[in-house]
């Protein structure tokens, strides 16, 4: 059975991520937790620390998602086929972006960022930051092994990715994580994947 404090992260990611932090109240979480007002400060000093704690999560799992990425570019070498499906789909996409936590946080970043520096900061940092540094880095290794030809890596990052982020935005971020959406999603970002590998090894 899920613990108070859990229950009450749970329920506040969940209105947050549809309503936006500043539109919450201790009393709404209450209210959905069905607990009294006064319980919540046994686990929490206020609505920012609730806040804090679930951006804390977020930045923890989604720093290992990118050690993990890290580790498999090192350990299975350069290929297309390993890069798009075991590495990136089984964990950027799956595991990150239609993950139910991490979905709802980057949803809930995407409203505190007009308002927010931290929120801003987090969201540059993990959905654009470390996924174009990672992906450059992908692009430097798979020139190094001739697999395609010399180019500006961060360029080649920013096309892989923007439509990534295109589709994302459209399907995963738009309202709650349904499994039409998902399947949506994929769609576009297998067509992608597959003209985009067959672009770059035409290229060279």
């Amino acid at each position: 059975m899920q613990d108070t404090k859990e229950n009450i992260l749970m329920v506040s990611l969940e209105l947050f991520s549809q309503r936006g932090f500043s539109a919450v109240s201790i009393r709404d979480i209450c209210k959905e937790v069905n607990i009294k007002e006064s319980s919540i400060y046994y686990h929490f000093q206020n609505k920012r620390a609730i806040l804090e704690e679930l951006l804390q999560r977020f930045q923890s799992t989604a720093n290992s998602m990118m050690n993990q990425l890290d580790s498999a570019l090192n350990d299975m070498g350069c290929s297309p086929d390993t890069l798009s499906h075991d590495m990136i789909e089984n964990c950027f996409f799956d595991r990150y972006l239609m993950d139910d936590f991490c979905n709802k946080v980057i949803r809930l970043l995407l409203i505190e960022q007009l308002d927010n520096k931290e929120a801003q900061e987090i969201y540059d940092l993990w959905l654009f930051a470390k996924p174009l540094a990672f992906q450059s880095k992908v692009f430097s290794m798979l020139m190094e092994i001739k697999m395609i030809k010399p180019a500006d890596s961060g360029y080649m990052a920013e096309k892989y990715y923007a439509p990534i982020f295109l589709f994302a935005q459209r399907w995963l971020f738009c309202g709650p994580l349904t499994d039409a959406r998902k399947r949506s999603f994929r769609a576009a970002i297998d067509r992608h994947l597959h003209k985009f590998f067959e672009e770059i090894m035409e290229e060279y």
